[in-house]
């Protein structure tokens, strides 16, 4: 029987190379985020059938959304085995003085809040399913260890991730519910576009950076995932080599 996993922000980068590997891996994949045209796009990417990538348009920081895709998730297969919180929103790299309090809600909206909501529905449905339990992997950064310049609103959410994770990981335990983190540096995608091309470095200079192939994080997922529940990858590192990283430098 195909174990049942959710991915978030899965119509793009990191979310969409994670549901794809998921699937690959024999598990029936929700898909969820907001544009409903790039998650049919990920659910075709493989030649698999339509039950095992299943799109379901979700805004995270809406609780009636989010309340709408467990609902959906309940109602197709009565379980979810796997959340995979991913979704996740940056503001421009500017001064704090400079950063508007729209700009900093907007990310804790995604990054935090969205995380929070899902985690809170995936637990209701894993410690009430029969067999109970399940997992929640949350998508961190190396920013929630340090901090890259002009950072703030993505490196305090990805701290507060950090948090997050250690008190599902407690309070989950009454329950077979397993929580683990994976921090990531420097992917390929979309968001990391700009490090092809120089970023600012804290000594003021700017620098190309490395990045590494999504098909290396969704590898390191599916490892994470397939873990019986009694066993826990608690915090994974997965980034180029050659990034900084070690006290940014």
């Amino acid at each position: 029987m195909k174990k049942i996993a959710l991915v978030t922000g899965a119509g793009s980068g990191i979310g969409r190379a994670v549901a794809i590997a998921l699937a690959q891996a024999e598990f029936s994949v929700f898909l969820a985020g907001r544009r409903m045209n790039e998650l049919e796009r990920t659910a075709v990417v493989t030649n698999l059938t339509d039950a095992s990538m299943i799109p379901v348009q979700t805004d995270v920081t809406d609780p009636v959304s989010v309340g709408n895709l467990f609902a959906e998730i309940h109602n197709r297969f009565g379980r979810l085995d796997l959340l995979f919180n991913n979704a996740g929103a940056n503001a421009p790299a500017v001064p704090l003085e400079d950063l508007t309090l729209d700009q900093w809600n907007a990310v804790v909206a995604v990054n935090l809040t969205g995380a929070f909501l899902c985690a809170q529905a995936a637990v209701r449905m894993m410690k009430n399913q029969k067999p109970r339990g399940g997992r929640i992997i949350n998508n961190g950064s190396l920013s929630a260890y340090v901090p890259r310049p002009n950072s703030a609103p993505y490196t305090a959410t990805k701290h507060a991730i950090s948090g997050l994770t250690k008190s599902i990981s407690l309070d989950g335990r009454k329950h077979d519910i397993a929580c683990g983190q994976i921090d990531i540096g420097n992917a390929a995608t979309e968001m990391t576009e700009r490090m092809s091309m120089g970023v600012l470095q804290p000594d003021g200079s700017t620098a190309l950076e490395p990045r590494i192939d999504p098909k290396i994080v969704a590898e390191a997922v599916v490892y994470m995932a397939g873990l019986p529940l009694d066993a826990n990858v608690q915090f994974m590192t997965v980034m180029a080599t050659k990034m900084p990283f070690i006290g940014r430098g």
